[in-house]
């Protein structure tokens, strides 16, 4: 069966508020916050970005703007500046961290 969207939106604003009542974050609020601003992501496998977040969607698909990649390869820190709006697949994101500078600091101790 499907439910209505008017239902869905009804039912998605009270557990909205449930949760806002209780002190809790919501995933998708914490990210809607970070709209905006910059955003290091590890994704799954070696492969790390830190961009600024455009948008998302609810799957976690991200549309990210001024992205660098960051890659190892042998131990050491390959960087490439991606010139372009991305958008990542929210299946291979691993880790969002808001407000992240990047993997420069942690992947270099790694691999020193």
């Amino acid at each position: 069966t499907t439910t209505h969207p008017l239902l869905a939106q009804h039912r998605w604003k009270n557990y909205q508020g449930v949760m806002a009542s209780t002190g809790r974050v919501l995933p998708l609020e914490l990210i809607d916050k970070a709209i905006g601003s910059k955003v290091w992501i590890l994704m799954k496998g070696q492969t790390e970005i830190v961009g600024t977040l455009q948008g998302f969607d609810d799957y976690v698909n991200l549309v990210l703007a001024d992205a660098i990649e960051y890659t190892t390869v042998d131990g050491e820190i390959i960087r490439k500046d991606l010139n372009a709006e991305i958008l990542l697949n929210g299946n291979h994101v691993a880790v969002l961290v808001p407000g992240g500078n990047g993997p420069e600091d942690s992947m270099a101790v790694a691999a020193s």
